[in-house]
């Protein structure tokens, strides 16, 4: 099995920690008032770690978020959630990192965001993140946390240490062939991609992650880097593991009713990493994987959806499934 035993330290992800706001109404943007909801606690490394953590898989979050409300409305969930929150910072002078949201009428999103200058980006490494970081099993990266220097800092560390000691990394890319990144943060891009044992993309991130057109080329030059696992996410049409041993496995679909699409993607890969650490097989942690990111869109907020593995098991049991 390519992802380390739980028993070997924790399922560790850095990145942005921020508060989403979500408009009640449908319509192009915020240039008019609306009624708002939330807030609700978000960032994908967050949403991510959370399902984790509700899988019962010792998880940890390095970020950081601002001494307010919003910074205590997440902090509080992901402790709640089993979350060992003691290497994020707590920054007395920005504010927590936000998110605005509003739907159009064709299902597609406006965002508002406030990170780059939030205490979202204001972390490095530290005694407390070194000090997780020596003892981390495994450690999952998303792409959106390479635009972020505080986040490159501790990551660029954290993969050499979390390797050497046996560990393993996930990336989910969480890239767009349409997002233009600096040339160095490509380059960071490449080479998390050849260290990865799991590969969690979406859709074309694939051939983002590979470089190249056309999904079995994209496969197989991942798995000639040295990934040992590529779970594509196909959203309503399930979800493909690909080995580096030539198998393949295609989990199906649960169909539901969605209601807000924000973070199944992460609670996906948070279910899926966490079944595989806890020694659960392909199959079985797709099926987890597929049914938290599914039952995590029939909840208004980004992680209010995030289940455990019994919830997950009752889901699974009652929810219809196939293409």
């Amino acid at each position: 099995m390519p992802l380390s035993a739980a028993t070997l330290g924790p399922t560790v992800t850095v990145g942005e920690i921020l508060v989403e706001i979500m408009a009640t109404t449908i319509g192009p943007g915020f240039l008019t008032t609306q009624p708002l909801i939330g807030p609700y606690p978000s960032g994908a490394p967050a949403i991510f770690i959370d399902q984790c953590g509700r899988m019962g898989c010792p998880s940890a979050m390095i970020g950081a978020v601002g001494g307010d409300d919003f910074g205590r409305v997440n902090l509080d969930r992901l402790q709640r959630d089993g979350v060992d929150i003691s290497a994020v910072a707590i920054d007395p002078a920005f504010p927590t990192g936000s998110a605005f949201v509003r739907y159009r009428d064709d299902g597609t999103r406006d965002f508002v965001f406030n990170i780059a200058t939030s205490a979202a980006a204001r972390f490095g490494w530290t005694d407390r993140v070194q000090h997780l970081i020596a003892s981390a099993g495994h450690l999952h990266v998303m792409g959106s946390a390479l635009t972020m220097p505080s986040a490159c800092e501790v990551i660029d560390q954290a993969v050499g240490i979390v390797k050497a000691r046996g560990g393993s990394l996930s990336v989910d890319p969480n890239l767009r062939k349409e997002l233009q990144l600096a040339p160095q943060i490509e380059a960071r891009f490449a080479r998390l991609v050849a260290q990865a044992d799991l590969l969690l993309p979406s859709g074309d991130e694939l051939e983002r992650a590979a470089g190249i057109d056309g999904e079995a080329a994209a496969v197989a030059r991942l798995l000639g880097l040295g990934v040992e696992e590529i779970v594509l996410k196909r959203g309503a049409q399930g979800a493909t593991c690909f080995g580096r041993d030539g198998s393949r496995v295609d989990a199906a679909p649960f169909r539901v009713t969605e209601i807000d699409p924000t973070g199944a993607g992460d609670c996906f890969g948070g279910a899926y990493v966490a079944s595989r650490r806890l020694g659960l097989p392909v199959e079985q942690a797709l099926t987890y994987a597929c049914a938290a990111g599914a039952r995590n869109v029939t909840f208004r907020g980004p992680m209010e959806g995030a289940g455990t593995r019994a919830e997950l098991d009752g889901f699974i049991a009652s929810t219809p499934r196939g293409f």
